[in-house]
């Protein structure tokens, strides 16, 4: 493997002062006091750490580990900083990290060319359309990927140290189910084969809590086929699919698509992007030999084919198969966010398409305009995603209804009505969300996981909590079940509230919420003692292996690997 791969950076400090502007423009509105509350991001003051965090609890484990790490995190921490600190890392990581990933120049430096490919990567559509989609956990698990590369090659190239960085770096991924599978694409096509054992023990020590948690969840862990058309990857403009999948997007949602796709000059900058990176891929000769670039390109192909399988028929059918039929299958249905893999390569060939048009005439000026190239296809990035991610401050309901819940002595799970899965309250702006009560509450929170989308109804995976909302105008039946409290939120369209709970002992009456107490409720259903042991076990497993390489990297100090070598017979100035 070439060195120049793994060399140290001259001049570090013009990148890092790019990725932090680049961060400040992007969510400078979403550092002020509030929470951010968007479709799936639902940041709440202290998410206690309870069954369903840890992937115990009756829906699958789609949150896990990232529910346990938050409710660690602020146990500290208010919540609302782990929130900002999370996206403006996110932003900030994928920039640097992308930059850092192209080889430096003969002197040493990164430059244009790792500028071009730090925007390219960070300044995207797939950004601002999971910052739409509330994704944060996912979009740190994107940021971390461009560091998965750099930490494999080091790896690869025996560097000291070099495996601890790949897991800790992997760690930021593995967040989530989806950020494990992204990064774990990525660690082994550039590690090696030498390397192929002690990286796959890791990944598999990092993904144990969610595989063991969906292994053992009693329910199974197939989805619906209804979700590969729901979820499947859609175009923006008048190019299709394909096209804003190569440009980074084509998310499912098109809620979560920012105004500026819609333009017809977006598959315009797709083109000129894709043909920039393939004539940085061309140019540089890495495609001729094996090489990071060949294997992230090839890396490239397959999310491509993942992102679009949703749309084509024939592939939509396998995919439909493995979803109900395989264990984990539904992981692959959201098609759009393996664009992630396309969007690494992307950006690396852009660096390198920047530097190869150095020496042609106008080469300066044609670089220059290609920095710009990534801020013209979603100009609306900048502000929070063009303010529409805005904080608020919840009502003061919400800390009531967890205080009475942390000292009642009653028994049982907490049904929350209306019982829907996305809210829509009157204080939030009437912003999409999913129910905060399952991370504000500190009991279990039986919520309706049905989602429709595009008029689809796309079946959720929790039998309980479909039974229980089947139960919601029977109170002796609710307590039967283990539901001893019933939270009715106010301001939020749904499904109408049965009379029965009305005349339930009402605990709480607030503007926002009414709190119920349901009597003679007995003890909700408790994981089996095999399982939570499991459990358990796997996520100690995944902390002790981070622990372990977090150590071993503050033993070592900060890794300056491959400093460019100084010809022989030259000496430093005195």
């Amino acid at each position: 493997m070439d060195e120049r791969w793994v060399r140290a950076d001259a001049s570090p400090w013009r990148l890092r002062l790019l990725a932090v502007g680049v961060a400040l423009l992007v969510t400078a509105p979403l550092l002020a006091p509030g929470y951010v509350l968007l479709r799936d991001m639902v940041a709440v003051p202290r998410l206690s750490l309870g069954p369903a965090a840890l992937g115990l609890g009756s829906g699958l484990p789609r949150a896990v580990p990232e529910d346990a790490v938050v409710a660690l995190l602020t146990t500290v921490v208010p919540g609302q900083l782990v929130q900002k600190a999370a996206l403006f890392a996110a932003v900030a990581l994928a920039v640097l990290g992308a930059a850092r990933l192209v080889p430096p120049d003969d002197e040493g430096r990164r430059g244009m060319a790792g500028a071009a490919a730090g925007l390219v990567y960070g300044w995207s559509p797939w950004v601002a359309e999971r910052l739409l989609m509330g994704h944060w956990s996912l979009l740190l698990g994107y940021a971390a990927l461009p560091w998965v590369a750099r930490s494999a090659l080091l790896l690869r190239a025996g560097a000291p140290g070099g495996l601890a960085r790949l897991v800790l770096a992997c760690a930021l991924a593995a967040l989530t189910p989806s950020g494990t599978l992204l990064a774990a694409g990525v660690a082994l096509v550039l590690v090696g084969r030498r390397r192929l054992g002690p990286v796959l023990a890791v990944l598999l020590a990092l993904a144990g809590p969610w595989v063991v948690a969906g292994l053992l969840h009693p329910g199974g862990t197939a989805s619906a086929s209804a979700g590969v058309a729901a979820f499947a990857a859609r175009s923006e403009n008048w190019a299709g699919s394909l096209v804003a999948v190569l440009g980074t997007g084509g998310i499912w949602n098109a809620g979560a698509v920012p105004a500026s796709r819609a333009s017809v000059l977006a598959p315009l900058v797709t083109v000129l992007l894709v043909a920039l990176a393939g004539w940085g891929w061309a140019a540089s000769g890495a495609l001729r030999a094996p090489g990071p670039v060949r294997r992230l390109v090839g890396l490239a192909a397959v999310g491509l084919v993942l992102a679009c399988a949703g749309t084509v028929p024939g592939l939509r059918d396998v995919l439909e198969s493995v979803v109900t039929a395989v264990p984990g299958g539904g992981l692959l249905r959201d098609g759009q966010k393996w664009a992630a893999w396309p969007a690494l390569a992307l950006a690396l060939g852009a660096g390198l398409g920047v530097r190869a048009l150095h020496p042609v005439p106008a080469g300066r000026a044609l670089a220059a305009v290609a920095l710009l190239l990534p801020l013209v296809a979603v100009p609306d990035l900048v502000w929070g995603v063009g303010g529409r991610l805005q904080p608020v401050a919840v009502p003061a309901d919400w800390a009531q209804a967890r205080a009475l819940l942390e000292a009642g002595d009653d028994p049982g799970d907490v049904l929350v009505l209306p019982f829907a899965a996305i809210r829509s309250f009157d204080w939030n702006d009437d912003r999409p969300q999913l129910d905060p009560a399952p991370r504000w509450l500190p009991r279990t929170a039986v919520v309706d996981d049905t989602l429709v989308v595009g008029g689809t109804a796309v079946e959720g995976e929790d039998t309980r909590a479909a039974q229980v909302g089947a139960l919601a105008g029977d109170p002796a039946a609710l307590a039967a079940a283990g539901v001893g409290w019933v939270l009715v939120e106010h301001g939020t369209p749904g499904p109408s509230v049965p009379a029965a709970v009305s005349r339930l002992p009402r605990v709480l009456h607030g503007p926002a919420l009414d709190l119920y107490r349901v009597p003679g409720a007995v003890a909700a259903p408790a994981p089996g003692t095999a399982r939570a042991v499991a459990v358990v076990a796997a996520h100690l497993l995944a902390g002790v292996v981070v622990g372990a390489a977090g150590l071993s990297f503050a033993v070592r100090g900060p890794m300056v690997p491959f400093r460019r070598r100084r010809p022989r017979g030259k000496r430093s100035p005195a």
